[in-house]
């Protein structure tokens, strides 16, 4: 038989009921396994040796003799976790070890952590009175593993690896945030339990004294009735409506969601007050009009490592520029290597004058611009295919309900006309059609109908990310007297700026003029992934050339 405990408040009232058990089971036709049995005698606290228990004839083993292991969890006759504890840290060192000498490339080490490691080391960390500081180790040791089979530098934060709101978010989990999110979780099922003596029992979870996981459930629970009370607010620049708004009355699994996600979006905020606070890693906090990037585990499968090395340093800052080499004490001045200014990424990537005079800039612009094209060609030859959909009417009969219509999203500027021209501003220098207006701007795309008499204008921007709202707003009131011309000249004409960052992170204007131009879904999806990779690429190949002599993107 097993899972069965047998705890009395004297030795010899156990060995009755010892008696008692064995005649049971030998009417019973069964027998107890004294081997895989544990005997412990508690005595002011200590355990004590002195009295044996036997069943059949056998001695049952003491706890001081044959330590236990069950459900993962180790009881010896120190009854403390200190020793557990120690060999559990010691087998994740032995873990993470194995992983780096197995001479996988390193994404596929990270994975194997991801997947292998974490779900593993989380149960000892449940089942033993871990304390934060413990775990707070154990996220440290694994967070330099992470680099350095990534190629990341020490200097990388560990909120640019574990982030759940940063603009740039890696697939990769936190230790220390699925720690707190497990113990918070084994907290309400205490409270919540549907059996009222587990319920009153006052089981404590003891996680030490820096972080308590009474206290952050609490926090969570009067989070959940502000917010409650509040009702639903604009978060950023998003609309009434956007986010739902959490209801109380929740119970069971759902109510437990709800508190681990307020636990995740606490720990959340302590990494976004450290991120503020720093000022090149932290930069991406004042990125308010730059579109979120997932990483996911596909793209980090189909990637090259060094490309995935320089997006992560470039979003954060971290690559060797002259200026951080100077800071890291690497490098004697941090002059560019084109111009005698302060070499900082920002310069390198955007601001050096010497590479605007070269066409460097121009040549990722192009890049950047071909994409935009390509999505556009391929729009108009969709939106060619596509007929329009014939408006019918719906008879209800008597006694039946009509049946809801389905909302389809707009047909767009493309589904208005069938004669579109595309002209591009690549290779040769692009005149405005002088038929409609005679000017000198140039904008990047125009789109002409000449049967409908509509004209649309993009303009693209590649900038630094922290400048994407402000050319947003130079190149919208540049074309603005071109676009009131056309509607003089009884056109009807649209202008959209649209961004890219340097480092491949798209404006939401350009989500907006796909939409508007009538890509949608999955083509939209697919040609803002294709927008962003070449920004990437073009902006490495610059870091890469920053030293040497230009020709044409060679």
């Amino acid at each position: 038989m097993d899972d069965l405990t047998v705890m009395t408040e004297s030795v010899s009232g156990c060995r009755w009921i010892l008696k008692g058990l064995e005649k049971l089971v030998e009417w019973a036709r069964m027998r107890f396994k004294p081997v895989k049995s544990r005997s412990m005698v508690l005595r002011k606290g200590k355990v004590e040796d002195k009295f044996r228990f036997n069943i059949s004839g056998t001695a049952i083993p003491t706890i001081t003799e044959k330590p236990v292991k069950s459900l993962g969890k180790v009881f010896d006759c120190s009854l403390r976790d200190t020793t557990s504890i120690q060999s559990t840290c010691t087998e994740l060192d032995g873990w993470l070890k194995s992983v780096d000498k197995s001479g996988l490339p390193g994404k596929f080490k990270a994975w194997v952590y991801q997947h292998g490691i974490l779900p593993r080391i989380l149960w000892p960390l449940l089942v033993y009175a871990v304390p934060i500081s413990t775990v707070e180790t154990l996220e440290r040791r694994v967070s330099n593993h992470l680099r350095r089979w990534l190629g990341l530098p020490r200097s990388l934060s560990s909120i640019a690896l574990y982030g759940n709101t940063n603009k740039l978010q890696l697939p990769f989990k936190s230790l220390e945030e699925e720690f707190k999110v497990t113990r918070a979780r084994e907290v309400v099922q205490y409270r919540d339990a549907s059996d009222p003596k587990v319920a009153k029992a006052g089981i404590q979870v003891r996680t030490g004294r820096k972080w308590r996981a009474e206290e952050a459930v609490q926090e969570a629970d009067a989070r959940l009735r502000q917010r409650c009370l509040v009702g639903v607010v604009t978060q950023g620049r998003a609309g009434l409506g956007s986010f739902p708004s959490p209801q109380m009355n929740t119970r069971g699994k759902e109510g437990r969601r709800l508190v681990q996600e307020e636990v995740r979006a606490a720990v959340e905020e302590t990494r976004t007050c450290k991120a503020v606070g720093m000022k090149q890693q932290g930069a991406w906090t004042r990125w308010e009009n730059a579109v979120e990037r997932k990483v996911t585990w596909a793209e980090l499968w189909k990637a090259e490592p060094h490309r995935i090395k320089f997006l992560i340093q470039a979003v954060y800052d971290v690559l060797p520029s002259p200026s951080n080499l100077h800071t890291w004490g690497i490098a004697e001045t941090p002059a560019c290597p084109l111009c005698s200014k302060r070499g900082t990424l920002e310069h390198i990537l955007s601001c050096c004058t010497r590479a605007l005079g070269d066409g460097r800039y121009r040549w990722r612009h192009d890049q950047v611009l071909k994409t935009i094209a390509e999505a556009i060609s391929t729009g108009l030859e969709w939106a060619k295919q596509v007929r329009p959909s014939k408006k019918s009417i719906a008879f209800v009969r008597a006694g039946d309900k009509p049946t809801p219509v389905r909302r389809t999203s707009s047909a767009g500027i493309l589904m208005s006309a069938r004669d579109w021209q595309v002209l591009v501003d690549l290779e040769h220098q692009l005149k405005f059609p002088s038929h409609i207006v005679v000017t000198t701007l140039r904008p990047d795309i125009v789109l002409v109908s000449e049967s409908t008499k509509q004209a649309v204008l993009l303009e693209l921007t590649v900038p630094w990310e922290d400048r994407l709202e402000e050319a947003f707003e130079r190149k919208l009131s540049k074309y603005a007297g071109l676009v009131s011309d056309c509607h003089q000249a009884g056109w009807r004409a649209r202008c959209f700026p649209v961004e890219v960052g340097c480092r491949g992170f798209t404006a939401r204007s350009l989500a907006r003029a796909f939409s508007t131009l009538g890509i949608e879904g999955e083509r939209k999806r697919r040609a803002i992934r294709s927008t962003t990779d070449a920004a990437e690429r073009a902006s490495r190949w610059l870091w890469l050339k920053r030293g040497e002599p230009w020709s044409h993107g060679s």
